[in-house]
């Protein structure tokens, strides 16, 4: 009798281990749960910058004012006719 009680309860213990830290266990579960979630929000961010690209592509594509505000912006370009001015600022941090 006291054989058929150890013996069940080392396969009781043997199913607890498989259950808790074998292979799909609860732990490797949770783990593959976190993953997934914070996979979820790295692919929203990344689907926010794509769409913020999107529009911009489509922007500069479709019109010419995004065109020219590109060129007057990184190109420092200016119309035909039109004067340039530049102020420069006194650091008053001093």
């Amino acid at each position: 009798m006291r054989w058929l009680l150890l013996t069940l309860v080392l396969i009781l213990a043997l199913f607890q281990y498989w259950f808790w830290f074998g292979e799909g266990g609860l732990l490797k579960q949770s783990a593959l749960e976190k993953q997934v979630l914070e996979q979820r929000q790295e692919n929203a961010a990344l689907k926010e910058r794509n769409a913020a690209l999107e529009a911009k592509v489509r922007y500069l594509r479709d019109g010419l004012e995004g065109i020219e505000e590109r060129a007057r912006h990184d190109l420092g370009m200016i119309k035909e006719g039109e004067t340039f001015y530049m102020s420069s600022e006194k650091d008053s941090s001093r």
